[in-house]
């Protein structure tokens, strides 16, 4: 079978590997794609993107991507598009409006429960197959099937209540992000005398890790994101999938996140949700209690930081774990598979 691709988001890599690990029979794919996993015809990073600005910018990028990926469509038998509905769902249109017939099957579908919840006819209109990841998205999507959730299938080590003397820093896997964060947890880490270990998404370069955190001596390096969580006191997590997988794992953590001030007013102005972490947002559309404390724009100072460590419940943490892996119940790789090979009915 030959597969187009589209991939953009470092964590939409992770999972399309993972996919790609599992998938015992012939795959060949083309697209868009960290090109740690082969030849794409344009690489992730090429659309790494963090506020309205960064949008801007890349539009022309777009517009000849999914040019280009229209036309490598000829010879492909389905479509996996992953994540990022900004490109992806004008790719879908235009795939569609090319090859009526073609495949196209949607994974990590667009977050309409946060906000664009005109995306959902979108979505249904030009997509074949909706596989959710969050068992509540069938509230939005008419046509979405819920196929597991990715991290249940990447996550095998599990916080234990000790003292391990570690503590690890998270501050997000776009330039942006980490950029807004570093000098803040730079502040933070100089208050312990515990290790400090920053987390480095696995699939940066050296030359990207020296560009985007500057100074870390202060800190050891990992690209262990789940081994460093567990091994670790606590944890200090930019918003993300990296806030799931802590509440999974079960290291008591913090939710801190820095925007611009003009994209942060967007999003406040547009995001109608109480909560900005996926671990309280889960709970919530369960009817729980939220988890972990989320410091936001000027609320994120060293104070308020350190403040969150020294009011940490362990149990609670612990607790709230096995209460989210039963709300997930399964990991997506195995069915998203199945999928693929035409042989699970799991998604319409």
């Amino acid at each position: 079978m030959k597969l187009l691709v589209s991939a953009l988001e470092p964590s939409a890599n992770i999972y399309l590997k993972d996919i790609l690990e599992h998938y015992h029979d012939k795959l060949d794919f083309v697209g868009i794609y960290d090109e740690k996993l082969g030849s794409p015809i344009y690489r992730s990073s090429d659309f790494a993107v963090m506020g309205i600005l960064d949008v801007i910018n890349k539009i022309e990028v777009a517009k000849l991507a999914i040019g280009e990926m229209i036309f490598l469509a000829k010879d492909v038998d389905k479509v996996l598009l992953i994540d990022s509905p900004a490109f992806n769902l004008p790719l879908a249109q235009s795939l569609k409006e090319n090859y009526p017939d073609i495949e196209i099957i949607y994974y990590i579908l667009p977050k309409v429960w946060a906000w664009k919840r005109k995306r959902v006819k979108k979505v249904e209109k030009y997509c074949d197959k909706l596989c959710s990841i969050f068992p509540f998205e069938d509230k939005f999507y008419q046509k979405s099937k819920y196929v597991g959730n990715p991290l249940l299938d990447s996550i095998k080590t599990f916080h234990q209540n000790g003292q391990n003397n570690q503590i690890a820093f998270l501050p997000g896997s776009r330039k942006g992000e980490i950029k807004r964060l570093m000098p803040l947890f730079r502040e933070v880490a100089k208050e312990f005398n515990s290790k400090k270990v920053l987390v480095v998404p696995k699939l940066f370069s050296d030359e990207q890790i020296k560009e985007y955190y500057g100074d870390i001596e202060d800190f050891e390096i990992s690209f262990d994101v789940h081994k460093s969580l567990a091994e670790s006191d606590f944890a200090y997590v930019c918003s993300g999938t990296a806030t799931l997988e802590a509440a999974i794992i079960g290291t008591p953590f913090v939710l801190v996140y820095k925007a611009r001030k003009l994209d942060f007013w967007i999003g406040r102005k547009l995001v109608k949700l109480p909560y900005v972490g996926l671990a309280n947002i889960l709970l919530d559309f369960e009817g729980k209690e939220a988890l972990h404390d989320e410091l936001l724009q000027d609320e994120a100072t060293k104070e308020n930081l350190i403040k969150s460590y020294k009011n940490i419940d362990k149990e609670r943490f612990l607790k709230a774990s096995k209460e989210i892996i039963d709300i997930l119940k399964f990991g997506s790789r195995d069915n998203i598979i199945e999928i693929l090979k035409g042989e699970d009915k799991r998604c319409i």
